[in-house]
């Protein structure tokens, strides 16, 4: 018997269909993963069965009822809830708020939040989120807003849980927690559909996985039985190295240069500064990373080197001229190109086409004449990217970017800023949410960038990530640099300790900061 039966499902948006004919069965106390390529349709599915999309064919039932779920309102009372990949949040209202959004308790027409507060703070201390529940989310971190989402089905009592790539933003240390957690809610009787693209993840908590491809469901394994290798190859249908070979990097002169860069406490109110005295150098043909948990400094940092935020003290140079003050088209006039860390807000204008959004920075250079848009042009330009990075969308060029998959709006700002053959490419998370194919394809673009004498600036807190792709690694914690460490000297137990405070190396973070006129990395 299944708790949940969703049996030939058909969802079709224009020029594309997301789901074709899939049938997908969930038993009661299982974790059941969904794996496939971005684009496959998994989100589509999930998206069917907490009613946000309605489907034209199949039917759905619960312990094998058929039931109609025209809205999450329906699936909520079905004790279906959601945690997305994409924040479903009110970004002017608190943490709390958007907890209890939809199922507010009032009297007299008054909200009464006594109950939920206490209820919301027994659930943060239980599953270990530490969170300020009366933050407005537009001044939390995007780690946090995930916690939120999370908050949001445990603080409803869901019976059937659907996590759609719930640890994309989170730390190691979280991740862990978080699996432990889902391990504990099946162990209670909940029932748990898990969205994800890390195979690891999936043979350390799931006991079964399907796989959709391109729409279609490709199977369902049992998890114990299939190697991850075999499970990588039934999602992209070819094989997968699942491991990054890279040459010796050939370093050469010094692209960016941080020194003593400084930022105070502005928007916290413990009042801590967010960047203390932080020096640097990226040089040719090098990937630096900076490693470090989640709100220790790394946003604070990109804003700072990429003009979208003022910082209170220190310099930045470019290639030995000063842009400390420099606007943000004059850094990227200068070669500096930015795949941000949170790829709606900073990466893309949603309701724009993709071909529109491949022309954001150069618009008035290459495709303009005088003061109008050379419409053919963009889309020819479009056109050829599109081909050379392997972008997929319903209707092409013309698709609405927010129409697209988590990791093809992904390719499309890789596409844009590699484009531009910049000197120094600053790329945050930038496998974020996406499956092991994408990451694949990233990975070698990073690296294609350095060995073609680029400076690479990652940051990113997949460990595996930093240890695989970088040629030197910095820790970052509570805005300080406190390890400069090679990736084949540190082990990921060492790395951690840096990334908590439980560890610092001196001798590497001195030798981090300025001596003449270069940093000496001991």
């Amino acid at each position: 018997m299944y708790i949940i039966e969703m049996r030939n499902i058909t969802k079709e948006f224009p020029g594309i269909i997301a789901n074709d004919n899939i049938t997908l069965q969930l038993k009661k106390n299982e974790i059941h993963a969904l794996l496939g390529e971005n684009g496959a349709g998994k989100s589509t599915l999930m998206s069917v069965l907490f009613g946000l999309y309605k489907q034209e064919k199949g039917s759905i039932f619960k312990n094998e009822e058929e039931v109609f779920i025209t809205g999450p309102g329906d699936a909520n009372r079905l004790g279906i809830g959601m945690v997305h990949q994409h924040f479903k949040l009110v970004h002017n209202f608190t943490v709390l708020e958007n907890i209890v959004l939809g199922v507010e308790t009032t009297k007299s027409g008054v909200l009464q939040m006594k109950e939920a507060r206490e209820k919301v703070l027994a659930l943060s201390k239980r599953y270990g989120f530490d969170i300020d529940i009366d933050k407005e989310i537009r001044h939390i971190s995007v780690g946090m807003q995930q916690r939120v989402e999370i908050l949001k089905m445990l603080y409803r009592d869901n019976e059937i849980l659907i996590f759609d790539e719930p640890t994309a933003v989170l730390t190691p240390q979280e991740i862990e927690a978080l699996m432990k957690t889902m391990k504990d809610m099946a162990a209670e009787g909940k029932s748990i559909l898990f969205i994800t693209h890390k195979l690891d993840e999936i043979k350390q908590v799931a006991d079964r996985c399907s796989v959709l491809r391109k729409g279609k469901m490709i199977g369902t394994v049992d998890v114990a039985e299939t190697s991850k290798e075999e499970m990588s190859e039934m999602m992209v249908g070819r094989k997968v190295v699942l491991s990054l070979d890279k040459a010796e990097a050939n370093i050469g002169d010094t692209i960016l240069k941080v020194r003593n860069l400084c930022q105070k406490g502005k928007a916290d109110k413990s009042g801590k500064d967010r960047l203390k005295n932080i020096s640097f150098d990226v040089k040719a043909g090098e990937i630096l990373c900076v490693a470090g948990i989640e709100g220790n400094g790394q946003t604070d940092l990109v804003y700072a080197l990429t003009g979208l935020e003022e910082f209170d003290s220190g310099e930045i140079e470019m290639e030995g001229k000063d842009i400390s003050r420099a606007k943000i088209r004059k850094r990227t006039e200068m070669g500096i190109a930015h795949i941000p860390e949170d790829r709606h807000k900073h990466g893309l204008v949603l309701d724009y086409t993709l071909a529109y959004n491949t022309i954001l920075q150069t618009y008035y250079a290459n495709f303009q004449k005088t003061g109008f848009l050379k419409k053919q042009t963009i889309l020819d330009y479009a056109k050829r990217l599109i081909e050379r990075f392997d972008i997929r969308s319903g209707q092409g060029e013309i698709t609405s970017t927010r129409a697209m998959s988590g990791g093809n709006q992904q390719k499309v700002i890789l596409a844009r800023e590699i484009d531009r053959d910049p000197k120094l490419l600053i790329a945050v998370q930038p496998t974020r949410g996406l499956d092991v194919g994408a990451i694949e394809y990233i990975h070698k673009q990073l690296l294609a960038q350095r060995d073609s004498g680029k400076a690479v600036l990652l940051v990113s807190l997949e460990l595996e990530e930093v240890m695989n792709v970088s040629d030197r690694i910095l820790v970052m914690y509570e805005g300080e640099i406190v390890a400069d460490v090679d990736p084949k000297h540190v082990t990921f137990q060492e790395l951690g300790l840096y990334m908590s405070g439980a560890k610092r190396d001196e001798v590497s973070v001195d030798a981090a900061h300025v001596k003449g006129d270069e940093v000496t990395v001991e």
